[in-house]
Order: structure tokens, then sequence, then C-alpha cells
């Protein structure tokens, strides 16, 4: 459901009406009903600005303190979704899916970092080939001018960065070519901006201990956000500079969730719901809201369609499509990221989410050499429930085949309802529609990776370069948790004090 915060802005989208017809059908229609071809010069640009590992913890998104003005223009201008997320908590995997308009377990890219990568299968086409089969010149860099080095792309199949996209900047396009642009901005990956200030009253999620190495790390995040807010202004003013603003349609999101625990890398909230803005003057009224479930996988289908460009069959759905109303059911996957081996899927519905873990003996904290290196609240965790001062199912031995959460009463999905009778058909409904799923996509994560990877190997090269890290910090692997949490509260400290 779109919300219009203000009566006024409903004469700019009915004006732009007639502009959009011919954005996606490339005629004007006059009184008389003559049609006639648009012009290159008027074909509409395409932007999409996306953040590395951002939930909505924005301005406008309500979230206090931080500040994200810039961000904020951008939905003030545009529309945003309330409830967009990612079909896979990681990066690699999640930018496989929208890339390509299909799930990453569809295409073989499930795993972060796929050893075996594959040509994409017969049939799959990229958002990026269809755009240069319209005419468009596709390039992927920061978004500087003159930018001539390419930017983040991180995708699990085979290709060729030099034919997959035409450049690193639009200013190389030929003259009135119209540009497909993406600009990825590394904010707020880890490892962290360094706060200058402290945010001592923000909300933390519940999940979490409130400690002070909890804020520090969460302060860093939102310091991160401010810095990914500064970069995404400097591109909205070179529109601005560049007489582009009008004609381009600009689409900000992140790629996946915030890098915390109990986020990235999972089917929770926190790695999968996502920031989603849209902008289009004259085209998408100004302060719209939409809380309809949208999908990444959506970018694709509406990117083609504002370009005028051919939209293969996907499931992804068109935004720009005035008589589209949002998914039923959103699905996502986690499959092995780096040294943790799993196997997850999940499915959600506007009120509820369900999640099947194909790996119940395997606990939630298994060793991560990734997060142990990055995440100073998993040592936390691990310390303070040692300690007998933190208990959540988080920290179990075991995980449930089946988690089923009410998204309405409990958001951050700390109540596992899969066992309650008095949810037994919802828990029956979704699990037949992930089921489903499963044969419908041809979900390959039911494939034994061993068969094509050497694990052993790759466990032990995980595990040389976790050694490495540490050793680098000056610590022994050995080290105990109590101890690596103390080196965490002086580098935090340390941090702070430069």
């Amino acid at each position: 459901m779109l919300t219009r915060l203000n009566p006024t802005t409903f004469l700019p989208g009915i004006l732009g009406g007639l502009s959009l017809w011919i954005s996606l059908t490339g005629s004007l229609v006059d009184p008389l009903g003559v049609s006639r071809s648009a012009s290159a010069e008027d074909r509409i640009n395409v932007v999409w600005i996306i953040a590395d590992d951002l939930g909505p913890e924005l301005g406008c998104y309500g979230y206090p303190s931080v500040q994200t003005p810039n961000i904020d223009r951008l939905a003030h201008e545009g529309r945003r979704y309330t409830h967009a997320f990612a079909t896979a908590p990681v990066c690699s995997s999640s930018r496989t899916a929208f890339q390509t308009g299909h799930y990453q377990t569809t295409v073989g890219g499930h795993h972060h970092n796929t050893r075996d990568k594959q040509p994409l299968p017969d049939g799959i086409t990229t958002v990026t080939q269809q755009m240069q089969k319209a005419g468009y010149f596709v390039c992927n860099g920061s978004g500087k001018a003159g930018d001539k080095k390419f930017a983040k792309s991180h995708l699990n199949f085979q290709y060729q960065p030099h034919a997959f996209f035409d450049g690193a900047d639009w200013s190389q396009r030929r003259p009135g070519q119209p540009f497909f642009a993406q600009v990825q901005i590394k904010e707020p990956h880890r490892t962290f901006v360094q706060r200058d200030r402290e945010y001592p009253n923000v909300p933390i999620p519940p999940y979490y201990p409130d400690h002070p190495i909890t804020r520090a790390d969460w302060g860093n995040y939102l310091a991160s956000i401010e810095m990914l807010d500064r970069k995404v202004g400097a591109v909205l003013k070179r529109l601005d500079d560049e007489g582009l603003t009008d004609n381009t349609l600009v689409i900000f999101t992140g790629d996946h969730g915030r890098p915390h625990v109990r986020a990235k890398q999972w089917l929770y909230e926190g790695g999968l719901h996502v920031p989603l803005i849209l902008r289009w003057p004259g085209r998408i009224a100004a302060k719209e809201v939409s809380d309809d479930l949208a999908s990444l996988l959506d970018l694709m289908p509406t990117t083609l369609a504002a370009a005028n460009a051919d939209v293969p069959e996907l499931p992804g759905r068109n935004l720009l499509d005035p008589n589209a109303s949002g998914h039923d059911v959103l699905f996502a996957a986690r499959d092995r990221c780096g040294d943790a081996i799993d196997r997850i899927r999940s499915v959600r519905t506007k009120d509820f989410k369900y999640i099947r873990n194909f790996h119940p003996e395997l606990p939630y904290m298994q060793h991560s050499g990734y997060k142990r290196l990055q995440y100073p609240v998993d040592t936390l965790m691990r310390v303070l429930h040692q300690r007998g001062e933190f208990d959540s199912p988080f920290m179990a031995n075991r995980r449930p085949t089946e988690e089923l959460y009410d998204l309405r009463t409990d958001p951050h999905e700390q109540h596992n309802l899969a066992d309650d009778p008095q949810y037994a058909t919802q828990l029956i409904r979704l699990r037949q529609l992930v089921d489903q799923w499963i044969v419908r996509t041809d979900d390959q994560g039911r494939l034994d990776e061993s068969v094509n990877v050497d694990m052993d190997a790759l466990m032990k090269e995980k595990r040389r370069w976790y050694e490495q890290s540490l050793r680098k910090r000056g610590l022994d692997p050995g080290l105990s948790d109590e101890e690596y949490l103390q080196w965490w509260n002086d580098y935090l400290h340390a941090e702070r004090s430069k």
C-alpha cells in the first residue's frame, strides 16, 4: 500500500504519467492518438546506489540520533519502502540474485564466495546484459566523476568484468547515450568508521547484552552509516550539477542487512531487512511510503521497465507498475559462509516468518572466523553466557529444525512458536510454501558441495587465515574468550581516543 504524505505531490505524479508512458513504451501519444518515438536524449538514466551491509537504521526510517540528511532527502523526494528484503544475508549471494533477477539458489550462487563458480545456466541473463542490449552505457564505480576503477561486484558466477560493465563511470559514455550506473559504497561494511561522538540513547536490538562494548561497536556502525550518507550526498549533488536529476531514476538500497551478530549471515530480520528508496522526479510522487513487501529481486524488472528494455520472465516485480501490489510472501536462503557450513531457508508473510534449519545439530554460535575477527559482541555474548550473566536461545548447543515467529507481536524474533498448537495452521502453510519453493526454483542447496570442492583444504585455508589474522593483532590463536574480550575492550577504547 502506498501512502502519499503531502497532497501537493499528486500533481507531479499525474503530470508525470505521460512521461512515464513515453519511458516505458518509447512513444508519445498526442491528443489525436498519433504516436511518435521518444528521442534518445529523452531516455531515462538509472542509478543504483548500493550500500554494503545496511539495515534501516536511518533518519528517514525513524531511527534516532543518526544523521543521514542526504538519504533522508532522497526519501523525501521519492518513495520509501518499509518492508524491503534481500534474498540472502551475505554480499556475494545477494548480489548474485539481484544482478540476475533470480534466486541465488537457482543459479548456483548460494555459497558465499562460491569456490566452483560456473557460467550462468542457459536462459539466465543479467540486468547489465539487458540494459546493454537496450543501448545503455552500463558502469560500476564509486560515483566520482572520471573514476576509472571498477567497484565491487562480488558475484558467484563466471563473468568478465569488462564485458559485464562498459566502464567505471557514466562520464565515459558516448554523447547523448543513456546510462545505467551501479554506484557501490563500502560503508557500513566492517571494518567500521570510528565514531567521533557517542550515541548514548539509541535503541539496540534486545537480543544483545546492553553493555559498553555493544554500544561502542553499535556507535561505530552508526558512524559508518553517516559516512555512507555523505557519499550518497556527493552522488546526488553530482546528478544535480550535471543537470541529470530530473531524467534519472535513483534506486538506493543495501545489498543485505546489518553486519552484526544474529544479522548478517542469518535469515532473521537483521540479516535481510534493507532500506529501499526510489526517486524519479515527475514519475514517482514525493514523500510516498509503501508498506508492501518488496524484494531486491524487484530491482531488475523495475530497471528494465523504466528503460523500455526487454524484461524476461522473472520472480521479481516492476515496482513502477501502478497496478502492481506487493509480494504475498518472500523467500530467503543462507548456505555456507566461509568456514561456517550451513543450509537455512525461510519464508515470510507480512505477519509471520518461518525458518527451516537443515543442520539442527549445529549451534547458532558455531565457529566463524570472519565473525570472531570482526564482531566484538560475538565474544561478549560468549563470555557473559559463560559467567551466567546472559542467556538467549541463540546460545543453545543445538537449533530447532523449525522456527516460527509472529512478527506483529515479536518483531525481534525471540519467541519461537513452532511447537505452539495455536499456530499450527500458520506453521503447516509456511512449511508447505518452503517445500514448494525448493522444488519450483530448483534449489541447488540440496547438492553436496564437497563433490566439487575439497572441503578439508578449504577449512584448513580458512583456519590459517584466522590464526594469521589473530597473530597480526599480537594474539595467540589459543587465547581464551575472557582474554579476547579484554583485547576488544582495549581496542575499542584505543580507537575511540585517537
